[in-house]
């Protein structure tokens, strides 16, 4: 099996057998598709779903953002042999897991489910939303996802130092 990692910013387009496209969300949203008939697939990761009025997007990021990670994701599948009215939709992330950050994730989630709605594009699982990380796996060919969520990261094991017992003690 060919593991593909993508990180934020990125979108990865698979047309063969034994390959998996993974990626590690928190407030980010991947963005899973597929046409199942010409067994292509893609996923994408985004971290923000559109910059904001006032924001001077670099051109060399503009996939950061949903509304272009999109349509990138999109034009990438069908240069493959994809066909836009059969593709099917699996969607992931938009956790709120840091309280102070306020509803990242929550918009998140809102655009892809709006993105979907708006261009017609089927949502097949759809596992939005909560306080914790997930980790996906996607293979395209098959269409096939698998979601984990990331347990907590335990508190770090702290060893108590062994008490010196007897000798003697030489000061400077």
């Amino acid at each position: 099996m060919k593991r593909i990692p993508i990180v934020q910013g990125e979108h990865r387009v698979v047309g063969e057998p034994g390959v998996v496209i993974s990626t590690l969300l928190g407030s980010c949203v991947a963005v899973c598709l597929q046409d199942p008939v010409a067994r292509v697939g893609g996923m994408n990761h985004f971290l923000l779903s559109e910059p904001a009025a006032s924001a001077v997007v670099d051109a060399a990021q503009p996939q950061r953002y949903g509304i272009h990670a999109m349509e990138l994701l999109i034009n990438a599948m069908m240069q493959r042999g994809a066909v836009r009215g059969r593709l099917r939709a699996h969607l992931y992330g938009g956790a709120n897991i840091i309280a102070g950050l306020g509803q990242i994730g929550s918009n998140n989630a809102a655009f892809a489910r709006n993105f979907m709605e708006t261009e017609g594009i089927p949502i097949g699982r759809c596992e939005l939303g909560g306080t914790r990380a997930r980790k996906v796996e996607f293979m395209p060919y098959e269409g096939r996802v698998r979601s984990t969520l990331v347990a907590d990261a335990p508190p770090p094991v702290i060893s108590p130092r062994p008490a010196a017992h007897g000798g003697e003690v030489e000061l400077f």
